[in-house]
């Protein structure tokens, strides 16, 4: 395969290195196995030695040449000779440091999350939250259940857990409350998922991921990710009819909580004020959790979240029609869009544009758009950067745990695998590695990573 390397040219290091860093080493741990938003807290990085300390000396900026040299075998090592692009850029200046087709638009699989984090905290910002309602029909005895696009809604939870999270045993104590002051203990129960419209799948989704469970419809009205329970994975863990599943588990909420529920849930249109609301974690929380368990239909729902902010409809095609305009006016090129997980095969990303979306994140001039970098993984310690044996300390790849944070991306014949990395003279660097090829595999790109987190490449 060509390689393409560029001499350096003059880089200044700047401040901005020690800001970049302090947010890659980061602060969010998250158990990824539930689907709903755990506690984010401070995670020490593990097995990386030689890690530098928070506050790094000065180091002089990485050699183009000596980048292209680490990264030589570990290509070559692939066996992929065509569809293999990678891009990296200095953290503190944007050099471009390694080049290879940076500019041909490849699959990312669910990379593409990337975009769509960025594209949620643009348009709403990081405190915005998502509330469900409940709502009371007084002439028909009936309480609407409207679903807010909350994806990480939940039936119970622990109520000591940080951050908090949404539950329809609290909205159905709330509810229970203020049908007692109208003298109600009897009710029909109607649900509302009005908000999202269109198309259940977009253009590039496999016919079968809705009929067998592995995705859901993304409607507005879900309890977590659409999953049939919290803990629910694999085939056939996903409802087919996510509303009428929340509505469901609404109901036996509110006998719970003292008030006799009528026949099952059917479809209605809330009107009014609601008598009892829940509201999500914000925006920054919900989408920290999307990045690090990588899900599909919370990056979905969240996206068409922004949909709604920017005036348009609450659908696939909504959706990406927002992202595409965000990415613009944020100066970014090289994003086509059928969805936002990653899911479609008809999606299209340069490398280019991956790496310089993760540098927005990282700038003082869009401190809004943080949380889509500290919800990257972090090799061998969270997230699905912590999967499947990646950056164990049985991988080749090991030594960079602790160093590389990335998201990851997977489908048949594709892999891809976007982030930053610190390697051992104090550079930080923004990478995105890309194969579209039948041999594709994660580990062929957590070498390249590794590679650059064991370069001394001043």
């Amino acid at each position: 395969m060509p390689r393409v390397r560029r001499v350096r040219g003059e880089a200044l290091f700047a401040l901005a290195l020690l800001n970049i860093f302090v947010l890659v080493t980061g602060f969010v741990a998250l158990d990824v196995i539930e689907a709903r938003p755990l506690p984010a807290v401070p995670n020490p990085v593990t097995d990386a030695e030689g890690v530098a300390a928070a506050e790094p000396a000065a180091s002089t900026p990485a050699d183009p040449e000596r980048i292209a040299d680490v990264l030589d075998d570990p290509m070559s090592a692939s066996g992929i000779e065509e569809g293999l692009s990678g891009f990296v850029v200095d953290g503190a200046t944007g050099e471009p440091l390694f080049v290879e087709e940076p500019d041909t638009p490849v699959t990312p699989a669910s990379t593409t999350k990337i975009i769509t984090a960025v594209t949620a905290l643009e348009a709403v910002g990081p405190d915005h939250v998502l509330s469900t309602e409940a709502h009371l029909d007084p002439e028909q005895g009936r309480v609407v259940l409207r679903g807010g696009g909350d994806a990480t809604l939940t039936a119970t939870a622990d109520s000591a857990a940080y951050p908090r999270v949404a539950t329809l045993e609290e909205l159905a104590e709330r509810t229970a409350d203020a049908l007692a002051e109208e003298g109600v203990d009897t009710v029909s129960l109607g649900y509302d998922d009005s908000m999202f419209t269109g198309p259940t799948s977009p253009p590039g989704w496999k016919p079968n991921y809705i009929p067998e469970g592995n995705a859901a419809p993304v409607t507005a009205l879900m309890t977590d990710s659409g999953r049939i329970s919290p803990e629910a994975r694999g085939y056939g863990s996903r409802s087919t009819e996510p509303s009428v599943h929340a509505a469901r588990a609404f109901a036996e909420q509110l006998k719970g909580a003292g008030i006799a529920v009528e026949g099952e849930p059917a479809p209605a249109t809330a009107s009014g004020a609601p008598i009892a609301s829940v509201a999500s974690a914000p925006m920054s929380v919900l989408v920290e959790n999307m990045m690090l368990s990588s899900d599909n239909i919370m990056a979905e729902a969240i996206a068409r979240i922004a949909a709604i902010e920017t005036g348009r409809e609450a659908t696939f095609a909504g959706a990406t029609a927002t992202t595409h305009q965000i990415l613009g006016d944020l100066g970014v090129e090289g994003v086509r869009l059928s969805d936002n997980s990653g899911l479609s095969t008809e999606n299209e990303i340069t490398p280019r544009a991956l790496v310089e979306v993760l540098r927005l994140t990282a700038s003082s001039e869009h401190p809004g758009l943080s949380a889509a970098l500290t919800g990257l993984p972090t090799a061998n310690s969270t997230g699905t950067l912590a999967k499947a044996g990646r950056y164990s300390p049985y991988s080749s790849a090991h030594e960079g745990a602790g160093l590389v944070r990335g998201k990851t991306g997977t489908l048949n014949g594709v892999s891809t695998l976007a982030g930053s990395v610190h390697d051992q003279d104090g550079n930080t660097y923004f990478f995105a590695f890309m194969a579209n090829h039948p041999l594709a595999q994660g580990s062929h790109l957590d070498a390249l990573a590794a590679a650059l987190s064991r370069c001394g490449c001043s």
